[in-house]
């Protein structure tokens, strides 16, 4: 089948039935698609604004599914500014969500954990975030170039909704703030010094512009972060890539089962 016939069949899909949310999957943690009924499936590369991920632990598929009584469009995995695309491109499986009809979009993400709560294996619904990305803004034309509609792009009701759906799947949350840092090298142990004076809780390297552009868009968004290691200078291991998807894929467990239990909520 072409990229141009499958596109067609996706968007036919939707047509019938539009998608109730948009779910990214970070690193390690595309398994969670095994939960769901696939309907369509459609490679990154055939879609316009995307692009192949060139980073281990992406699959790169946007993917039409029903999950937990919903209809879902899940981006297998996303796109980081420090693999050469542009913030416009990385932000994109924000404006694709909403433009598939997806109300709200949950965003997933592996992430090194500063707050000593947060171990490997945490899970951490995020309330807030610290941007130390580089450059800080992008240039865009148009309504809503000047701020958020909101005063914070994660919704209050939303991270409520994960601390019940947490709690009725038996599964142990922190809520905290994430920063989010461009990449691609973890960041020293004074960085993850300073983040923690900042009020940092975890760290990683994705989130915060989708976050932020979601709500520019005016879609109600959440984000949960799977701590996959311990920050730079918090521990005696060194941090590897590897380490994070092995995490990622032993952890993907536990996000499903949040998921899949916030879901039947909304």
């Amino acid at each position: 089948m072409s990229g141009d016939q499958s596109l067609a069949r996706l968007v036919g899909e939707v047509m019938e039935e539009p998608p109730f949310a948009a779910v990214v999957l970070g690193s390690g943690l595309g398994s969670v698609v095994e939960r769901c009924q696939v309907r369509q499936r459609l490679p990154f590369a055939e879609v316009v604004e995307l692009a192949p991920p060139s980073v281990t632990g992406h699959k790169g598929c946007v993917t039409l599914a029903d999950w937990s009584g919903r209809r879902v469009v899940l981006f297998e995995g996303r796109l980081h500014y420090y693999e050469g695309h542009s913030w416009e491109q990385v932000v994109a499986i924000a404006r694709l969500g909403q433009a598939l009809g997806a109300r709200l979009l949950i965003l997933t993400n592996a992430a090194g954990g500063i707050h000593d709560a947060l171990e490997p294996g945490s899970i951490m619904i995020i309330r807030d975030h610290l941007e130390w990305t580089w450059p800080y803004c992008w240039r865009r034309p148009g309504p809503g170039a000047l701020g958020c509609k909101r005063p914070a792009p994660y919704s209050r009701r939303l991270v409520a909704l994960l601390g019940k759906a947490a709690t009725k799947a038996g599964i142990a949350c922190h809520t905290g703030v994430y920063a989010a840092v461009t990449g691609p090298c973890f960041e020293t142990p004074a960085e993850i010094q300073a983040l923690k004076n900042c009020g940092a809780d975890a760290v990683g390297m994705s989130t915060a512009r989708e976050a932020q552009h979601a709500c520019d868009l005016g879609v109600e968004c959440a984000a949960v972060s799977l701590i996959t290691n311990r920050a730079a200078g918090l521990s005696d291991r060194p941090i590897h890539h590897e380490e994070v998807l092995e995490m990622g894929k032993a952890g993907s467990q536990k996000v499903g089962d949040l998921l899949e239990s916030f879901l039947p909520l909304l």
